[in-house]
């Protein structure tokens, strides 16, 4: 369904409006606060202007999944709150039923992701928090991947580049704790598939490392280099574990799965489960510092 069509079963789309309590204006439209109960099941609760959904309001889906927020002509414009059956949130702006503006969006694994959207996708500056490790991508979106110039942060480094649909690459540097930077670029290769099928080709990564150089220490670093190694190994074989395909409505490949969730802005397809991000190649990083 198009983003512009109605919603199905809503009372402009057939003569079947449900049950309705509340106010009414002199033409004897829906106006001022009001309860409706629709034929699908669905219910609103909130503000009406002659005859459509306008101010702020409650609307349930039977599925389960709820918005709180603003509406504007029957569509959620302003503010608002949307609880997706999967448990994921997104508390944000909202331009004619799409995600846009700026906004949190909480993943069913408890990343994050807060920033700027486009079309229901990151779209703009913004930060991706990894709720098992801690790490973030910090930087510039387009279209849902990673674009431009952005930084990834881990407990004990971080890496800074540029990224290019949705992967590091070129010029970047491993800055790490102990006072010590690695400066270097990103090499990437695409390989097709052996059979005929229409799946992405696999993309593979190669740091080639310049030169370590001495940086201004950010901290004490207080654990000897052995910890320190074990504990990136650690985390680097965490993200590994835990790569998955990003928000979206269909289930693609590990790594080349970040098409943004798509969905069609309506109210009753607004249950697309949404899936958490991934560090796509993070087991290729390099452990030398």
């Amino acid at each position: 369904m198009a983003d512009d069509e109605e919603e199905v079963g809503e009372e402009e789309n057939t003569n079947n409006l449900g049950s309705y309590e509340g106010d009414r204006n002199e033409k004897n439209e829906r106006h001022g606060f009001g309860k409706a109960t629709l034929p699908n099941g669905d219910t609103y609760e909130g503000q009406y202007q002659n005859g459509k959904r306008h101010g702020t309001g409650t609307y349930r889906f039977s599925n389960t999944a709820r918005y709180i927020g603003d509406y504007v002509k029957n569509k959620r414009h302003g503010k608002g709150i949307f609880y997706y059956p999967d448990g994921s949130k997104y508390d944000g702006d909202w331009n004619e039923n799409v995600r846009e503006g700026y906004g949190t969006y909480t993943y069913p694994n408890n990343d994050t992701y807060e920033g700027e959207w486009k079309n229901h996708q990151r779209h703009g500056k913004g930060t991706y928090t990894y709720a098992a490790t801690k790490a973030q991508y910090i930087g510039t979106w387009n279209n849902g991947k990673r674009q431009g110039p952005g930084e990834l942060q881990f407990n004990y480094y971080r890496y800074v580049g540029k990224f290019r649909e949705n992967y590091p690459k070129g010029k970047g540097k491993f800055v790490f704790k102990n006072g010590y930077q690695q400066n270097g670029e990103y090499h990437i290769t695409s390989t097709a598939t052996e059979d005929e099928s229409e799946a992405p080709p696999e993309v593979q990564y190669k740091w080639i490392a310049h030169d370590v150089v001495a940086t201004e220490q950010e901290q004490p670093y207080d654990l000897d280099d052995e910890q320190a190694e074990t504990y990136r190994s650690q985390e680097q074989d965490t993200l590994q574990n835990t790569n998955v395909v990003s928000d979206g409505e269909h289930l693609d490949n590990e790594l080349n799965a970040e098409t943004g969730d798509a969905a069609d802005g309506n109210e009753d397809n607004d249950e697309n489960p949404q899936f958490n991000d991934d560090i796509p190649g993070e087991e290729q990083f390099d452990d030398e510092g």
